[in-house]
C-alpha cells in the first residue's frame, strides 16, 4: 500500500521577470508570458497560491520588478517562439499555442485606428467589437496586435487602461515603459479625464452624480458587476446633451473612478440603461427599430494631464442612431 511519502513532489516552474517587464502589472505580464491565459484563470490561481511572486501570494494588479522570481504550476507552460515563423508553440505538447493574431494586413489596420500621437503615447480609436485583451474564444484583440507589431518593428506599445469590447473610442497606449508608468500614475491620481457618450433609455435629469459601490457578482454569471454596499467605491458624473421625447437621451458620462462596467451598471442603477446593453438592461435596453441592437457607449474624449484633448469620431452604428433620432451631437469644444 502506497503512503503519502510515495507521492511525487510537484515540479513547479520558475520564471524570472525580465528587465523590459519592470513595473508591469502581474496579470498583464502573465498574459504575455502564456498566450491564451484568461483573467479569470489568473485571479483564481493567484487566490489559491498556485502562482507566487518571490514565494508569496500576490494580486493580479501587483507591480512586478525585474529579477523577481515567479512560480508557476507545472501545467502552465510559457510559449516559445519558433526560429522560423515566430509563432508561439507550447512546450508541453509541441503544438501551436492558442492563436492571438494572424493578419497580413495588421499594420494598416492598426495605423487606420491612430487618432493622435505625442511624446510617450499613441491614442487609437478602438472599434466596437474588438477586445482590448484576450480571453476565452477571443483570438483578435488589441494586446495581441501590439505583441505581433512589436515583433515586426522592435517597438512595443503598452496598454495603460482598457475599455469594454463593445465600447468604441479613445484608447491610450504607451510607447515606453517609462511613459507607461507616467500614464498609469496619471490615471490613478485622476489627472486624466475621460468623457463618454451614450444613448440611454428614458430621460435622466439634466445633470447629476451617481455614487454606488460596485462588486463582482459571484457564481457562473461571467464578468458581471452589481451595486453592493460591500463593493468598491464608484462615482459617475452625467449630463444630458439632448433627448428624443422622453424615450431616449444622449448623455455625456464621466467616470470619476474606473471600475469594470461602471457606466453600464450605474446607468441601469438609475433606471436608464444604455441602449444595446442587454447584459445589464435586459430587454428594456433594446427599443426596437429605433436604434441598432448594439451597445451605444463611446469613449469620446480623453483630456491628458497637460490639457491636451483627444477626440474619437463616433462608431458607424452610434452615428447612424443619432441621425435617425434627430439628436444633436456635442461640439468638439463641449466640456462638462
Amino acid at each position: 500500500m502506497k503512503g503519502i511519502a510515495d507521492k511525487k513532489p510537484v515540479q513547479w516552474r520558475t520564471e524570472t521577470v525580465p528587465p523590459d517587464e519592470d513595473n508591469s502589472r502581474l496579470d498583464r505580464f502573465l498574459r504575455r508570458l502564456v498566450p491564451g491565459l484568461t483573467q479569470g484563470s489568473i485571479e483564481r490561481m493567484l487566490r489559491n497560491g498556485l502562482i507566487r511572486l518571490d514565494g508569496t501570494k500576490a494580486k493580479a494588479n501587483s507591480r512586478i520588478s525585474a529579477g523577481q522570481s515567479l512560480r508557476l504550476p507545472p501545467d502552465l507552460q510559457p510559449a516559445q517562439k519558433t526560429p522560423i515563423t515566430g509563432a508561439p508553440i507550447s512546450e508541453k505538447s509541441g503544438m501551436p499555442a492558442p492563436k492571438i493574431i494572424e493578419d497580413a494586413d495588421l499594420r494598416r489596420r492598426f495605423d487606420d485606428m491612430i487618432l493622435a500621437e505625442g511624446r510617450g503615447w499613441i491614442a487609437i480609436n478602438k472599434p466596437s467589437g474588438l477586445a482590448v485583451q484576450g480571453g476565452t474564444s477571443i483570438s483578435m484583440h488589441i494586446d495581441g496586435m501590439l505583441q505581433t507589431l512589436a515583433s515586426q518593428s522592435n517597438r512595443r506599445l503598452r496598454l495603460v487602461h482598457r475599455i469594454d469590447k463593445d465600447t468604441s473610442g479613445v484608447l491610450l497606449l504607451a510607447k515606453t515603459l517609462a511613459s507607461a508608468r507616467v500614464l498609469a500614475e496619471a490615471f490613478h491620481r485622476h489627472r486624466i479625464e475621460k468623457t463618454y457618450l451614450a444613448i440611454v433609455i428614458g430621460m435622466p435629469a439634466e445633470s447629476g452624480k451617481i455614487c454606488a459601490p460596485l462588486k463582482k457578482l459571484a457564481g457562473k454569471a461571467g464578468e458581471k458587476m452589481v451595486v453592493d454596499d460591500d463593493g468598491q467605491r464608484a462615482t459617475t458624473l452625467y449630463r444630458r446633451i439632448d433627448h428624443a421625447g422622453r424615450k431616449l437621451s444622449l448623455m455625456a458620462l464621466r467616470p470619476v473612478s474606473g471600475r469594470t462596467h461602471q457606466l453600464r451598471v450605474h446607468m441601469q442603477h438609475i433606471n436608464t440603461p444604455i441602449c444595446g446593453d442587454g447584459k445589464y438592461g435586459g430587454d428594456a435596453a433594446h427599443p426596437g427599430a429605433l436604434v441598432a441592437r448594439r451597445l451605444h457607449l463611446h469613449a469620446w474624449q480623453v483630456k491628458l494631464a497637460d490639457g491636451k484633448v483627444i477626440t474619437a469620431p463616433l462608431s458607424q452604428h452610434f452615428a447612424a442612431s443619432i441621425k435617425q433620432l434627430g439628436l444633436a451631437s456635442p461640439p468638439l469644444d463641449w466640456r462638462f
